[in-house]
């Protein structure tokens, strides 16, 4: 590292975004400075879903056996006309976990605790957070970035990565413009409350009311404390939401049968209205935008939080390749060039679930949630050499599955900051390939079917072909993997 930097990559938001990269690079031997503005960790349930692909995530991180352990299956909706039951259904479509899919289904958790155990796997890594010291500025130059900290130090980096939110400072010092709508003028309430033990609101549902003032949604959170997510919305648009606990009861109390004195707690609240809306750009010279900070959601489907870790996922093992292993500067462009046409897409998803809660149609959300069928076939990282798969051959750009092929679990193969590269159904390897690609020989399998299949450490074929040659040693040149002396 250059003499005048103080470390490789600094991070502005210490949310599940900013702590997935922070965990990511530390693991890989790249120093990060993880910066929050707060005194501490967001302690809220608000973002309180994970998609199966997050899921995935979290396992090659070492972090899921303790979320699986904290978190639990959705419950089932509950309407009620005040105190009476109208009828039950199913929000989310439930799926057999199968070898390739092993987390089939949306996790329930509540964000603090997901950040909870993904700083305590950054602690255990060698990692923090530096609380009480947000960004004021920045300046960036041929060389590295240096941020301005409100704690009046500059701090120099060769990157810096803006995970700071909805309102990012980073964003705004950027010049880069947000395009998008609001989805819905009125406000909502969203909070975490503590209900007594006997009071109508059982544990086993998610609890619903329709008033002529708006609609309330209870959903009871894992951990045994008697703690329910609160959403509440407001039919008038110019309504003023009271966030104080005194103003939650009431509202609880003016419109379901609870009692003001049975909500005896409110951990925190918030009010917003929904927006949805998608950063003109991700990327400015030496600098990024990742989670909220480049893309707004409703909190409709469960998509937000799970992209932005995705987008952490994404851009941890680039920045550790040029960084580490003199890839090219450019392989930093297929960041913006992934993610943005992914954020975009979902950005659609959340507001028509939105829009059709609103209308007040209950239909469930289905596979198209998971984001297990996110992929980059349109990416420059995508290189597939066979001209005669078939159509619904698995491609370079898909999400690689799990399975188990001769013995192995590929997961358990994938598993780590590496790339792996497969040899399927008798397919050859090349003799020589650089120490942080791990090659396999396997059966044929499916989906695999046979030949090589290249995996990036994020989890996706990035290169296919029946046989290795210029264009896998060209692939492993451009992600800073080529062999030393070998196929120049």
């Amino acid at each position: 590292m250059p003499r005048d930097r103080d470390t490789d990559v600094v991070i502005t938001g210490a949310g599940p975004t900013g702590l997935v990269l922070a965990l990511d690079l530390a693991r890989r031997g790249v120093r990060a400075l993880l910066l929050e503005r707060a005194g501490g960790l967001f302690p809220g349930s608000r973002g309180k879903g994970l998609q199966p692909r997050s899921q995935e995530v979290l396992d090659d991180l070492g972090v899921l056996p303790g979320v699986l352990a904290a978190g639990g299956p959705y419950p089932r909706m509950l309407a009620w006309e005040g105190a009476e039951r109208r009828g039950e259904w199913e929000m989310i479509e439930r799926s057999e976990p199968t070898e390739q899919v092993p987390y089939a289904n949306t996790l329930l958790i509540p964000q603090s605790r997901t950040q909870e155990l993904l700083h305590a796997r950054l602690t255990e890594l060698g990692g923090g957070v530096r609380f009480g010291a947000g960004l004021t500025g920045l300046r960036q130059d041929g060389d590295g970035v240096s941020a301005e900290l409100s704690t009046g130090e500059t701090v120099r980096s060769a990157f810096l990565v803006g995970a700071d939110g909805g309102r990012s400072t980073v964003r705004r010092a950027l010049g880069i413009g947000m395009t998008g709508e609001t989805v819905d003028p009125r406000p909502m309430l969203v909070a975490d409350v503590r209900i007594a033990p006997g009071a109508v609101t059982d544990r086993d549902h998610w609890h619903v009311w329709r008033t002529p003032d708006g609609g309330v949604a209870l959903c009871p959170l894992p951990g045994g404390d008697g703690l329910f997510q609160l959403a509440a919305t407001f039919e008038d648009a110019a309504a003023a939401v009271d966030t104080t606990p005194e103003g939650v009861r009431a509202l609880l109390a003016a419109r379901t049968p609870l009692a003001a004195g049975e909500v005896t707690d409110v951990p925190w609240a918030s009010d917003y209205r929904v927006r949805a809306a998608l950063a003109d750009r991700f990327r400015d010279g030496r600098v990024f935008l990742a989670g909220d900070a480049a893309h707004v959601h409703s909190p409709a489907g469960g998509q937000g939080l799970n992209t932005g870790v995705q987008d952490a996922y994404n851009l941890g093992w680039k920045l550790a390749q040029v960084l580490l292993h003199g890839a090219p500067a450019a392989l930093l462009d297929s960041y913006e060039a992934e993610r943005r046409p992914v954020a975009a897409d979902v950005l659609g998803l959340s507001t028509r679930l939105h829009r059709a809660t609103a209308d007040g149609e209950a239909g469930q959300r289905g596979t198209e949630v998971r984001q297990l069928g996110l992929g980059y076939r349109d990416s420059p990282l995508a290189v597939d050499t066979r001209p005669e798969a078939p159509g619904d051959a698995l491609r370079a750009g898909d999400r690689a599955p799990d399975g188990r092929c001769g013995g192995e679990r590929l997961f358990d193969l994938f598993r780590g900051p590496h790339f792996t590269l497969l040899a399927v159904g008798g397919a050859e390897p090349p003799a020589v390939l650089p120490e942080s690609v791990r090659a396999a020989r396997l059966p044929a399998c499916e989906p695999y079917g046979t030949g090589l299949f290249l995996i990036r450490p994020d989890g996706y074929v990035g290169w296919a072909g029946e046989h290795a040659g210029p264009s896998l040693d060209a692939y492993l040149t451009a992600v800073g993997q080529a062999p030393a002396g070998v196929r120049s």
